[in-house]
């Protein structure tokens, strides 16, 4: 009786991924292609044309400081805009109640949506992180460490855009949360510099970004080098991983924004 009930809800959770996974597949285009050109810019632009005034930072070339920052804003803005647009969209054509009322658990609809978009973010990155390849030898210090942060990133981001996608009443909505504040968390999450170069009041706001926290232990992976204790960025990220899950998770159960 438990294997059938095993076997259905790995049915369940494979058939969501794979709707997902197939989701961005199909729009390349519009998923996987506009985020490596942008990166591509970012490259160009910050790396080779403004890197080259800049000179060192941290004890490496503007350019290698950068790299491991721009895969990983990559990869948090795809893991979270898949997932929002993904759930959001269910919600808005109403199939969303077909998941409510079929016989999974809410926390296998969560975790089948957070997985594509975790598979989005981490097929972005790769993408990014092969373009990067023409601009620079990319030093891995760390593997372990270089993957499994780039993975919780992505998980953790993907909870944010289904929490967004929970609340949001319109396709409005799912654009003010990355325009108005991961955009901006992003820029200072240390991504083009290091917060030793800011003034202590400031460095300790930036403590305050999760984003920091995240770049810089993928930085060590790749450099060996980080602003911040590797031990305390990955058990910020686990916390906040653990906290949101349990929030969405609470939501489902209630039902809120999806039996209005």
């Amino acid at each position: 009786m438990n294997t059938n009930k095993h076997q259905r809800h790995w049915i369940a959770f494979s058939t969501l991924l794979t709707r997902e996974v197939r989701r961005f597949l199909r729009i390349w285009p519009q998923t996987l292609l506009p985020p490596a050109i942008t990166m591509t810019l970012y490259f160009i632009i910050f790396g080779n044309l403004i890197g080259s005034r800049i000179g060192e930072m941290g004890g490496f070339s503007y350019m290698d400081y950068i790299v491991p920052g721009i895969i990983m804003m990559a990869v948090i803005n795809n893991a979270y805009a898949n997932v929002a647009s993904s759930f959001y969209s269910a919600k808005f054509q109403s199939h969303i109640e077909e998941l409510i009322v079929a016989p999974i658990p809410n926390y296998l609809i969560l975790a089948g949506y957070v997985a594509g978009g975790t598979a989005r973010g981490l097929c972005v990155g790769l993408i990014v992180t092969i373009v990067s390849l023409f601009f620079t030898q990319l030093p891995i210090q760390h593997l372990l460490i270089t993957i499994s942060m780039v993975f919780l990133s992505a998980i953790l981001f993907a909870l944010g855009g289904f929490i967004n996608a929970i609340y949001a009443q319109s396709f409005d909505e799912i654009a003010i949360i990355p325009t108005f504040i991961l955009t901006p968390l992003t820029y200072l999450g240390g991504v083009f510099y290091s917060i030793n170069l800011l003034p202590d009041f400031w460095q300790n706001v930036s403590l305050l970004n999760p984003i920091l926290y995240m770049v810089n232990a993928f930085r060590f992976g790749m450099l060996g080098a980080s602003d911040i204790p590797v031990f305390i960025a990955f058990s910020i990220i686990i916390v906040c991983i653990i906290a949101l899950s349990t929030f969405a998770i609470s939501l489902l159960n209630k039902g809120t924004g999806l039996r209005n």
